[in-house]
């Protein structure tokens, strides 16, 4: 029913639980009673099921710990460390360091990128980056959800406020763009079975404008 992976980068634990169709009720001892009402106020039957899949996630790695939300809806466990909880079709990961902030984004390889990268790519990544790659253009909108997950603010325009740097195909640096200062950090992006996973690699660090 479940099947979990973990992948290690530098003192990032990525954990991955796949998942197809499986009877919720069964699993709603890993959810707390906030959880269960939070739970009821969905409809769809898969947004169900992903509510619940990343719950038994988070029960596998830190027992019912209540996953708890920052002022811009960011996700912490108190006293254990800092994560970062991302989905993709039938997967969700959860992303944990002890040490640094993290992001986390998991992205399907799909061709509809192609419709929308015009959005997200600023005019030196369209120089420099493979365009006609669906891989990369998936890579790229991944990194750049997950940097928007470190950004600490939520008013923020992809093409230009999110920079991306490739140094070879899984890694990269990423620069996020604030009023004052800018923000960067090393990126790791890797592509596992049919999707895309973006995270930071260290600490972020922040500079002068």
């Amino acid at each position: 029913m479940f099947t979990f992976e973990k992948i290690a980068i530098n003192d990032v634990e990525v954990h991955l639980m796949f998942y197809k169709d499986f009877p919720i009720d069964e699993h709603l001892h890993n959810l707390l009673p906030k959880e269960l009402d939070k739970l009821a106020t969905f409809s769809h039957p898969n947004r169900r099921r992903e509510y619940v899949a990343t719950r038994v996630l988070r029960t596998t790695k830190f027992g019912n710990d209540e996953i708890l939300y920052n002022s811009i809806g960011a996700p912490y466990i108190e006293g254990e460390g800092y994560i970062s909880i991302s989905h993709s079709t039938n997967v969700v990961g959860l992303a944990f360091c002890k040490h640094h902030a993290v992001g986390l984004d998991l992205e399907p390889i799909r061709e509809k990128v192609h419709r929308v990268k015009h959005k997200f790519l600023s005019e030196k990544e369209k120089a420099s980056l493979d365009l006609d790659s669906t891989e990369e253009m998936i890579k790229v909108w991944s990194a750049k959800e997950a940097l928007y997950k470190l950004a600490g603010r939520k008013e923020i325009i992809f093409a230009k406020q999110l920079l991306l740097h490739k140094i070879d195909d899984e890694n990269w640096i990423g620069n996020i763009i604030n009023p004052f200062l800018t923000r960067r950090v090393e990126m790791k992006i890797l592509t596992h079975k049919d999707f895309v996973i973006s995270v930071n690699a260290e600490a972020y660090f922040d500079y002068d404008n």
